[in-house]
């Protein structure tokens, strides 16, 4: 149930997320400053509609949605993408694609903690 996820979630810490924005192709400058982020993730239900806002020094971002629904969003890299978000086992798992490419956001409770893991594939 995707009410487990409401929330205000701050990052406490990531691994691999270097990797992860080398392979979608982010410049060295703003993987450095994306490395040092530490964002506040803030996830709201409106009914239907899924709210995410990320808020940090660097960017602030804010994607809504309905679960199973294509949506297109504009990524904090900048990416044009079209996005689907599903809850598979408890877990929120948000799909972008463009151009040819895709990668996944993997979003799950865990102690009472939010887990993010990122890949593309």
């Amino acid at each position: 149930m995707v009410d487990a996820f409401v929330g205000t979630w701050k990052l406490v810490d990531s691994k691999n997320f270097d990797d992860y924005m080398k392979s979608l192709g982010v410049g060295f400058a703003t993987r450095q400053v994306g490395n040092m982020t530490k964002p506040t993730t803030i996830i709201e239900v409106n009914g239907d509609t899924v709210i995410i806002k990320t808020q940090s020094t660097f960017k602030n971002t804010e994607i809504s949605f309905k679960l199973g629904v294509e949506f297109d969003e504009t990524t904090a890299d900048d990416r044009k993408v079209k996005s689907i978000v599903t809850l598979d086992g408890g877990k929120l798992v948000h799909v972008q694609k463009w151009n040819g490419q895709e990668t996944s956001l993997v979003r799950e409770m865990v102690d009472g903690k939010l887990i993010l893991d990122c890949w593309e594939v």
